[in-house]
């Protein structure tokens, strides 16, 4: 799988387990993703799936490197714009 393919999986799985916010942007915890048993199968390195997704401006978090237990609680945004075009391309 590349990186685009696997920032695209990170997208379905952010909206399977975010809350969508009024904007249309999802919401979700470094924790929930990471502790998720769906999301351990499909990403072999999560952290640099989402440093990926963040450069490319698909998604926001605060800080650079997100670590298990420190930064459970931490909240990914998958930008509105990125999700409507990925259910149209």
């Amino acid at each position: 799988m590349n990186v685009e393919e696997e920032i695209q999986r990170l997208r379905e799985e952010i909206k399977r387990l975010g809350k969508v916010q009024e904007d249309g942007s999802y919401k979700v915890t470094f924790g929930t993703l990471f502790n998720d048993d769906r999301c351990a199968n499909i990403f072999e390195a999560l952290v640099g799936t989402l440093r990926a997704a963040k450069k490319r401006k698909v998604l926001q978090y605060d800080g650079e490197l997100l670590l298990q237990g420190v930064h459970d609680n931490v909240e990914i945004t998958l930008n509105a714009t990125h999700g409507a075009a990925a259910t149209t391309s």
